[in-house]
């Protein structure tokens, strides 16, 4: 049974438009704002100022960018999964290899985020289609290890607080939410299903300070609330067909969107989208691996 839902105003809060706008993360270091255009490989920084995105700078880092992740120390720049590894993106814009040729083949690095201990989870997707890509964790030595095979387009994932439980997104072919216990190691065990996610294809996640999962339905013009149990608790109908992702910017939950492969887009497809709601979230955990230019100046 679910709740029933609120009168919610939902805000473009972009003046630009983007082809795939995907993975926002909000950043504890200065308050600021990180997503990823997908189709134009290009990492992009903002803030909020008045209710709108401030675009900042963007850096071109690659063909297929997945999902970014800040750095712990301020200035330290962001570590960000792009084609088949996973890079660094300096404040300055310079870009520098973290882990290489962790996925294989045509498959290539997707959505992403870090755990409470600092390593940064991230899987793969497949191009065809098929179940042999991955979900890795880079531990902050840039070591990847293989956590989880058989996956076909590796999507949302979030820790709870405690970093004992991960909810994770494969979204096809089952177009479900599952959830794992995460051992101290980062081993996953208990696979076991939270829900199906009927009407479109799950996409991006987000958990709030109540433990709850936002989930963005790509093709549905939805964004969901989930309990960890699978009730959904709230939908919120959207001016956009493709949400992508979502972030809890305290308690304004930002919606990256995509105007991607749709005939005719209005005006909300490919904006950031903006929504009050009661409960907010947490900043971006971040990864507590060092810039590859720190660690080399360090060796040497």
């Amino acid at each position: 049974m679910s709740h029933s839902t609120p009168s919610r105003n939902v805000e473009i809060i972009s003046a630009e438009r983007y082809v795939q706008a995907e993975s926002p993360r909000w950043d504890s270091r200065d308050g600021g704002l990180g997503w990823i255009d997908m189709s134009t490989g290009s990492f992009h920084r903002g803030r909020l100022d008045g209710g709108m995105v401030v675009p900042g700078a963007a850096v071109a880092v690659g063909a297929k960018v997945g999902a970014p992740v800040p750095l712990a120390e301020s200035g330290a720049g962001w570590a960000v999964a792009v084609d088949r590894g996973v890079v660094h993106v300096g404040d300055d814009g310079v870009v520098s290899p973290i882990a290489v040729d962790i996925a294989s083949g045509d498959d290539y690095m997707n959505d992403g985020g870090c755990d409470p201990t600092g390593r940064f989870w991230v899987g793969s997707q497949s191009m065809p289609r098929q179940p042999h890509c991955a979900l890795w964790s880079i531990d902050p030595d840039g070591v990847a290890t293989e956590r989880l095979g058989g996956v076909t387009v590796s999507n949302g994932l979030a820790f709870d607080r405690t970093g004992e439980t991960l909810y994770y997104i494969d979204t096809l072919p089952h177009r479900s939410i599952e959830a794992f216990d995460v051992a101290p190691d980062g081993t996953l065990g208990n696979r076991r299903t939270v829900c199906r996610v009927e009407g479109g294809n799950p996409d991006g996640m987000a958990i709030d300070l109540e433990g709850m999962l936002w989930v963005a339905v790509w093709d549905a013009a939805e964004v969901r609330r989930y309990s960890p149990h699978g009730v959904l608790l709230e939908t919120i109908g959207l001016p956009s067909k493709r949400p992508t992702a979502v972030a809890l910017v305290d308690r304004l939950l930002v919606i990256t969107t995509a105007s991607i492969g749709l005939s005719d887009p209005g005006d909300a497809d490919g904006a950031l989208l903006g929504v009050e709601v009661e409960v907010g979230g947490a900043p971006s955990l971040p990864w507590r691996g060092s810039p590859p230019r720190a660690r080399s100046s360090a060796i040497a």
